[in-house]
């Protein structure tokens, strides 16, 4: 095996998806991506971000989805205390 194969590895409830499920599942595993790249490009920037369950989303049939709520505390400058 060269370094670069991957491997898969079994996950729980690992089955068969439609694939309406898989696209849903990739566009937010894409999304929770970008939002930490730019939590890091905010906390670089001096800011503090915590993320809050706001809301959680239910079908009905017994799944759920935490929706989050960014909490962001700036530093306070010289300006901001005047």
């Amino acid at each position: 095996m060269r370094p670069a194969d991957v491997i898969p590895i079994p996950e729980p409830f690992n089955g068969p998806r439609p694939s309406d499920i898989e696209f849903h599942i990739r566009k937010v595993a894409d999304c929770v991506h970008r939002l930490n790249l730019f939590i890091s490009h905010a906390v670089e920037a001096g800011a503090t971000v915590e993320l809050l369950r706001g809301s959680r989303a239910h079908n009905g049939r017994g799944q759920w989805g935490d929706q989050m709520i960014p909490i962001v505390k700036l530093p306070e400058t010289k300006d901001s205390r005047e």
